[in-house]
């Protein structure tokens, strides 16, 4: 995996861990995004000297607004997910596959919003492409041990499966990381260990999962200990 050129300086991110950045990484990825409708730039918080990457799909509307990776409900579920699994998020790194708040408009009864508002909506393979190259440059960099996939953009992204993550979910996948290469992508050399988990919000739009989710957790668990001690 190529290290993209430019000059290298620290990028502040809000109060997140500082990672040094090529400065025009940074910059291309905001230009490629300008024609979406998207919002905010979250580059990732947490050690990024651990051994456990943790990616999820794109921020919402409060990780837009204070440029801090799962913060709010879904913050909460993965910090209480992260908990039972015997991990913090100070030991791990959070990021993102996309790292603008992908939005839509959508109709509201609420008042003083004009009857529309702002919604949360699912990463299109041009915003994913567009930031492939801040991922590929954070594992390159990072180097973890472990990467802990929420949900399908993420776990697609990774490794190019197209599985459904009931299929997968809480396996330990030895496989190598899809990279940006020209206009598509290729495959790292080197082999990760991924484990694919349900987004954390997923349980508040179907709570039915929870036992799933849950007996995924415990196989993580024991993987946590055998790959990390």
């Amino acid at each position: 995996m190529c290290k993209p050129p430019g000059k290298v300086g620290k990028y502040n991110d809000k109060g997140g861990v500082e990672m040094e950045w090529p400065e025009g990484l940074v910059n291309d990825a905001k230009k490629k995004m300008e024609p979406f409708d998207v919002e905010g730039f979250v580059l990732g918080k947490g050690d990024e000297q651990g051994s456990v990457m943790v990616v999820g799909e794109a921020p919402g509307e409060n990780e837009a607004n204070k440029g801090e990776p799962f913060i709010g409900r879904a913050g909460d579920e993965l910090n209480k997910q992260l908990k039972y699994m015997g991990l913090s998020r100070e030991e791990l790194y959070i990021t993102s596959v996309v790292r603008s708040r992908p939005y839509k408009w959508v109709k509201t009864n609420k008042k003083g919003t004009g009857g529309m508002r702002k919604a949360n909506r699912k990463p299109n393979k041009k915003e994913i492409f567009a930031h492939a190259e801040l991922l590929d440059y954070q594992i390159e960099q990072m180097d973890p041990e472990i990467i802990i996939a929420l949900g399908g953009v993420a776990y697609e992204r990774l490794t190019g499966d197209k599985r459904k993550m009931s299929d997968v979910l809480g396996d330990l996948i030895r496989t190598p990381v899809q990279v940006k290469e020209g206009d598509g992508y290729g495959k790292t050399e080197k082999e990760y260990a991924i484990i694919p988990l349900y987004h954390p919000a997923a349980i508040f739009y179907n709570p039915g999962i929870k036992d799933h989710i849950y007996e995924s957790l415990d196989q993580v668990r024991v993987y946590l200990k055998k790959e990390l001690n």
